[in-house]
């Protein structure tokens, strides 16, 4: 149960716009009742479309035979492998590595207090990349079977969380404006490792995938990969769900935190943990891509503002619609190539971002 104190404030807070700021913020519950149905169009278009054109009844049929276990004609078998088999865990994958990214983002910029903060400018991202390019061009763990990508992947990311954590660590405690740069500096070497690893790697055509894969891909994405990173992203995304006011309180600061009885370093390393976590799984599953975390939440704090409850309502359902679009102009656009996840991501939340940097004082997390 939270302390009156922190109800207090968190009353306070939710009645207070962000300084400068005229906007009239939007409930949760009307923000949903446009996302929701936006998701499930983007959805449906993400299991029609692709290099291969299906019928949106032909689809639906494929997705109601597969449900109820009916039949489907032995004519139809190729493209009903094609919708249940191929399309549908990648949008589903999308869906959840853009809730998963977006929610992160939130968590990250809240932790540091630093609205340009993401899982990618604190080396989170860059070191899960090194853990899973071992993998895929060294064998390493190879023991593990299926689960050696995304066990390497967290693996990279903790031991980069632990690095920035330690470096960033001062006799005052842990200052966000440290955190960002110790953060960036560490990725950019966690990047070159990552260059030599491919540099270095035996199989050219394993060097070429995973140049690739750190663009941001889905192409790998199956039913496999799809429960390995839906189970870890609802793990970490129901401890997250219970902190909005804890959050709330970090992104005012160290002191007020203490003052309703928060210690914000250990809430940091919970927040780190549970950050690499689930970005290491991210990483394993497609690759690093930028801008969901960084963008999605922003979004979110045009819509209903900064109060970290509403955020961690409505920002996964914004990063999913975000992602899942995404993933279909990646993979249509130049059909029947397909276009790196992460040039796309980049593509429109680069635009997006400096738009939103005009009205700054609506970005900051508190």
């Amino acid at each position: 149960m939270r302390s009156v104190a922190t109800e207090m404030s968190q009353q306070t807070l939710d009645a207070t716009p962000p300084s400068g700021s005229r906007a009239v913020f939007r409930p949760p519950a009307r923000v949903l009742a446009v996302a929701i149905p936006l998701l499930l169009v983007v959805c449906l278009a993400g299991v029609v479309f692709g290099s291969v054109s299906i019928p949106v009844s032909d689809a639906l049929g494929y997705l109601w035979a597969q449900l109820t276990g009916g039949t489907i004609a032995a004519a139809d078998a190729a493209e009903f492998h094609i919708v249940v088999d191929s399309r549908l865990p990648r949008v589903l994958t999308a869906v959840v590595v853009g809730a998963g990214l977006s929610v992160v983002g939130v968590v990250v910029q809240a932790m540091v207090r630093n609205a340009l903060a993401d899982p990618y400018v604190l080396g989170i991202s860059s070191g899960a990349s090194v853990g899973a390019s071992t993998v895929v061009l060294f064998g390493v763990l190879g023991t593990l079977g299926m689960i050696a990508l995304p066990a390497a992947a967290f693996l990279g990311a903790l031991v980069a969380t632990a690095l920035v954590f330690l470096a960033a660590r001062t006799p005052e405690g842990l200052l966000p404006t440290g955190l960002v740069l110790i953060g960036t500096s560490l990725g950019y070497g966690f990047s070159a490792v990552t260059t030599v690893l491919v540099f270095l790697a035996p199989a050219g055509d394993a060097a070429r995938s995973v140049m690739f894969w750190l663009l941001g891909s889905l192409s790998a994405a199956g039913w496999q990969t799809l429960v390995v990173t839906s189970a870890v992203c609802a793990f970490g995304g129901a401890i997250l769900a219970v902190m909005p006011a804890r959050l709330d309180a970090l992104s005012l600061g160290d002191e007020t935190a203490a003052s309703l009885g928060i210690d914000a370093g250990r809430f940091r390393v919970l927040l780190f943990t549970v950050s690499a976590l689930i970005t290491g799984v991210i990483v394993s599953s497609c690759g690093a891509i930028g801008f969901v975390g960084l963008v999605v939440p922003h979004i979110g704090r045009l819509l209903v503002g900064s109060d970290h409850r509403r955020l961690l309502t409505v920002t996964p359902v914004i990063g999913a619609v975000f992602l899942v679009s995404a993933d279909l102009v990646a993979r249509t656009v130049a059909a029947p190539k397909e276009l790196p996840l992460g040039a796309i991501t980049a593509a429109v939340g680069v635009p997006v971002f400096v738009v939103m940097m005009r009205n700054r004082s609506r970005l900051v997390p508190r």
